[in-house]
């Protein structure tokens, strides 16, 4: 009922219990219109946060609008970025995702597999660079270029093998052709701290290369056996992939890295170029278009800051500085 439609009895005005009692009823009157006005608010706001959220997944998950209606001849870009690992950006199931799809794009003139990684699983850059064979094989007419941008070593270098040919800055880090196993032993500590390591196994070497025992002569070299195969498997790839352009030496395979220009005399580069120089001098088609499935902003600054330090790293193990 409309407060302004309640006559008011005779008197009332001075009835100070009267008075009371319309002075509440128009305070909790305010007080409702107050909390349903509040409600909408939230309600809108709420509204408004997930229309900006849905965007967000949209351009995080379906890419740029120019990579999904692209009709004009362009240069495909696929980066690989980081660590080469299951799971991760620079995994095997992420790169080939973006290279289909840049192969099979009839308007891509070309594919440039951009890549700035330390290496990592070589399992994983076998998947890759198999594809990187498979899809060349499929699609003869479309080349595919690797471009390193800050490092391109181990297995990022496995995979640039793959390609029609490699372009590198000439201050990129290139090469590291070897494999690595890292461990460690406490065996010394744990005698001066009086502490005693039990293990129980089934199986005469289930404890393989544990750092908790001394090294087992016959483990370690069952290991560098295992490592040398993988090394000859890697060497192998380099040769098929570079062919007669590779100038060998005996420290070309000995996990040395160089610098994209000393790159280029040993043959592991065809030349120093950047993404653009190689899309509108050697492709013909200025305009990049990048394919690359991208992840959420947290996984794209997590994989950002890997690369860092994995060059870093790199770069304090070798005395190469900027």
């Amino acid at each position: 009922m409309n407060e302004s439609n309640i006559k008011t009895p005779a008197g009332a005005l001075d009835d100070p219990a009267w008075q009371r009692d319309r002075i509440v009823r128009l305070a909790e009157a305010s007080l409702t219109e107050q909390r349903r006005a509040r409600r909408w608010g939230i309600f809108f706001k709420l509204l408004g946060f997930g229309y900006l959220f849905l965007l967000l997944m949209m351009m995080f998950r379906e890419g740029p609008a120019e990579e999904r209606f692209i009709t004009e001849p362009h240069t495909a870009l696929v980066t690989l970025e980081g660590p080469i690992m299951e799971g991760s950006p620079g995994g095997a199931e992420t790169v080939i995702k973006g290279l289909r799809k840049a192969f099979e794009n009839k308007h891509a003139q070309g594919v440039v597999l951009r890549i700035n990684s330390p290496g990592g699983s070589p399992v994983q850059s076998g998947y890759i660079y198999d594809e990187i064979r498979r899809l060349r094989t499929k699609h003869p007419d479309k080349p595919l270029y690797a471009v390193i941008a800050d490092i391109g070593a181990s297995g990022g270098y496995y995979v640039a093998a793959a390609a029609d040919a490699i372009y590198a800055d000439k201050a990129s880090i290139v090469g590291s052709i070897g494999v690595r196993m890292d461990g460690f032993g406490v065996v010394e500590a744990m005698k001066k701290l009086g502490i005693e390591h039990r293990e129980l196994t089934a199986g005469e070497h289930k404890a393989l290369m544990s750092p908790f025992k001394p090294v087992d002569p016959a483990e370690k070299a069952h290991m560098e056996g295992l490592l040398g195969e993988v090394h000859a498997q890697f060497i192998e790839v380099v040769r098929k992939g570079r062919g007669e352009r590779l100038k060998e030496t005996p420290e070309l395979f000995s996990g040395l890295v160089w610098t994209g220009e000393q790159a280029v005399g040993l043959g592991l580069v065809d030349g120093l170029g950047s993404v653009d120089q190689v899309a509108r001098e050697v492709i013909k088609a200025e305009k990049v278009v990048d394919v690359t499935p991208k992840g959420g902003m947290f996984e794209q600054l997590i994989d950002r800051l890997g690369v860092s330090i994995s060059l870093a790293l790199m770069r304090a193990q070798t005395g190469l500085w900027g």
